[in-house]
């Protein structure tokens, strides 16, 4: 009996030592790297072998502590599938705070699902992903997996440090690869962190980053991807959904693309091209005629992603989409391509990143890059870009999703790398003109209009088609510096062909001038308060960066309340800087009428990181000029 107990106690201790990981203890992880971090990934290897140029496994063994709730994102533990990619493995173990395993995750416990979007239509994409709920914190997941595939034209770039406040231990890269496929890399951003190459040959690449403390997110900070380390990849000879490419610059890569991936793709019915002939009828202008082919396409079509056939990369047919009625940004882009074609104009399909963020597709680095297709129509020696997904913006309108960056053209005879359409700071207008009056007990009265153009018109445009309670909530926020506010009346002007959106709004508010005793104090400025405040960061670590200037300007006429003097006007004020330039002016017309001049100019930039201060000491300034409040005094 004693030697059966001491061989169960010994089992015991034996299983107790097994599904312990004392690696995984959070008491190994260094208070470097738990500062400011809600996960730390103690290990992320991915080791990566293209075996031939339509053959690519991907193995990754990522180890990740959680610290606390809003570390979950850290765990990163999901994989993307289709016809062409195929997931061999994939599982995962959990780990308590002191490296007791709690739990095994099999394949059979992860949730499988379509990888819809929110507007895909169907997708043969499908997403497998860890939905793992904690019990406690911290605690650690390992996850594990391996995913084949024929796309060879898509090499994951890697990301050392892959998110904010997320701390790195280790990661390693390793690629292995044939020496006759042309595999190319380039590096970014490595400089202020420990990265080592430890190969780097004829068919090896490997990489190993260490000791990565995690990022705060700052405020006005550049995109993550232009600011922290990353490599990029991809081959001269690769293989796309079946379609094999070969490509050593965009010229090729153009070629290649038009050759291969748009070649039979805008066939149109006979009736609808003589329906377009007809529609542009003796007109011989190309913009022109575009102007008038892009509305119809816009009447006539709307937007839903399709990702299908040759991975959500080759455009539905044109006839398709012309018999149907709906398509992707690709799909959209290549039919009016082809309802173009159908009256002689020349157009481009561009494919680019799109976004609020201004991403450039990499000049100096051919691959196959973007999330986003547009169209380029030359107009002498320049090109206007159609945004073909969107029903409502004027014809030739960038801004802001695909405004001022870098973009390739594909053209029959190769790929262009092109610039598209900068907004000028100036350009960026919203004119305010109007005025407000005060009765004696300080309620407010306004008849306001505003004009926006620029970039500023597609943050205003879309305000006519909310509903009146969206409208209302809308308003309060803008002008959250009103109190009691209420909406009376709403008018709008949208001149698609000027590109300039108006609004017209009469509005009161109860209160907006407080009375105290024998006075009234309310602050001039009612409809251009910069209420906002900019963060004060100590041991700034990224540059800065406006990616839009704005030129905003007021004129608005105040009636002073019958009754009251003024006793004490604020100063007219000019305040200029690197970073742009504020003036405001008040004129006295007689006893009980003001008028109210105001204009501020912020310029787009990218700043170094010791600038901040000064940046943020000019929007202070403005914004306590903004809040510079006017006092009355009732007449006895």
């Amino acid at each position: 009996m004693k030697f059966i107990s001491a061989l169960f106690l010994f089992f015991l201790f034996s299983t107790s030592l097994y599904s312990q990981k004392t690696e995984y203890s959070t008491l190994l992880i260094s208070d470097s790297l738990k500062q400011n971090a809600n996960a730390v990934v103690r290990l992320n290897q991915i080791d990566i072998v293209i075996s031939s140029q339509r053959n690519m496994n991907i193995k990754e063994k990522r180890v990740v502590t959680v610290l606390n709730e809003k570390g979950l994102g850290g765990i990163d533990a999901f994989e993307h599938y289709d016809k062409q990619t195929s997931v061999k493995s994939i599982n995962a173990t959990v780990f308590d705070g002191f490296g007791n395993e709690i739990k095994k995750v099999k394949r059979k416990d992860f949730r499988d699902q379509c990888a819809l979007d929110g507007v895909t239509l169907f997708s043969d994409n499908r997403l497998i992903y860890l939905n793992y709920t904690p019990t406690q914190y911290p605690f650690t997941i390992v996850y594990e997996s391996e995913v084949e595939t024929s796309n060879t034209a898509f090499i994951p770039q890697w990301f050392p440090l892959d998110n904010y406040v997320l701390s790195i231990e280790k990661s390693v890269l390793n690629v292995n690869y044939p020496a006759d496929l042309g595999f190319k890399k380039t590096e970014f951003n490595f400089s202020d962190f420990q990265i080592k190459k430890t190969v780097d040959s004829s068919t090896q690449l490997s990489y190993v980053a260490t000791n990565i403390p995690a990022q705060k997110e700052e405020d006005y900070s550049p995109s993550f991807s232009n600011i922290f380390p990353k490599v990029m990849m991809g081959l001269e000879f690769f293989n796309l959904e079946g379609v094999d490419g070969n490509a050593k610059n965009w010229k090729e890569y153009g070629q290649w693309f038009s050759d291969k991936i748009l070649t039979g793709t805008m066939e149109l019915s006979d009736e609808t091209k003589a329906k377009m002939k007809t529609m542009v009828g003796n007109e011989t202008d190309p913009i022109k005629k575009a102007k008038l082919i892009y509305n119809y396409m816009q009447e006539k079509s709307r937007y839903v992603s399709i990702q299908v056939g040759i991975g959500g990369f080759k455009p539905m047919y044109a006839n398709d989409v012309d018999r149907l009625g709906y398509g992707d940004c690709k799909a959209l882009s290549n039919y009016t391509r082809a309802l173009l074609n159908a009256v002689d104009v020349p157009s481009y399909y561009t494919e680019l990143f799109g976004g609020n963020d201004k991403i450039d597709i990499r000049s100096d680095f051919c691959s196959i890059q973007g999330n986003h297709v547009i169209l380029a129509i030359p107009n002498k020696d320049n090109y206007v870009f159609l945004e073909c997904t969107s029903q409502d913006d004027p014809f030739g309108y960038q801004a802001n999703f695909t405004d001022d960056r870098n973009v390739v053209i594909m053209k029959p005879e190769g790929g262009e790398i092109v610039r598209t359409k900068i907004y000028p700071d100036k350009g960026n207008t919203q004119i305010k003109k109007g005025n407000y009056s005060l009765d004696e007990n300080g309620n407010f009265t306004a008849i306001i209009s505003m004009v926006s153009e620029g970039s500023q018109y597609s943050r205003k445009a879309q305000i006519e088609k909310l509903q009146p309670t969206d409208k209302e909530v809308h308003y309060k926020e803008f002008w959250g510096n009103i109190s009691n506010l209420k909406i009376n009346k709403t008018a709008f002007s949208n001149d698609k062909e000027k590109i300039s959106f108006t609004e017209n709004l009469e509005i009161t508010a109860e209160n907006y001038g407080k009375n105290s005793g024998n006075k009234m104090i309310f602050v001039v400025n009612a409809f251009s308060q910069y209420t906002g405040s900019i963060k004060r960061i100590r041991n700034r670590k990224t540059p800065f960066e406006i990616q839009r200037g704005t030129n905003d300007s007021d004129e608005i006429a105040i009636s002073l309340p019958a009754g009251f003097a003024i006793e004490f006007l604020p100063q007219n004020f000019e305040l200029n800087s690197k970073f742009g330039e504020c003036k405001t002016e008040i004129t006295k017309k007689d006893d009980n009428n003001l008028v109210y001049k105001r204009t501020l100019f912020i310029k787009k930039g990218l700043y170094e990181k010791n600038e901040y201060d000064k940046f943020r000491l000019f929007m202070e300034q403005v914004s306590r000029n903004d809040n510079a409040k006017i006092i009355l005094t009732k007449k006895i």
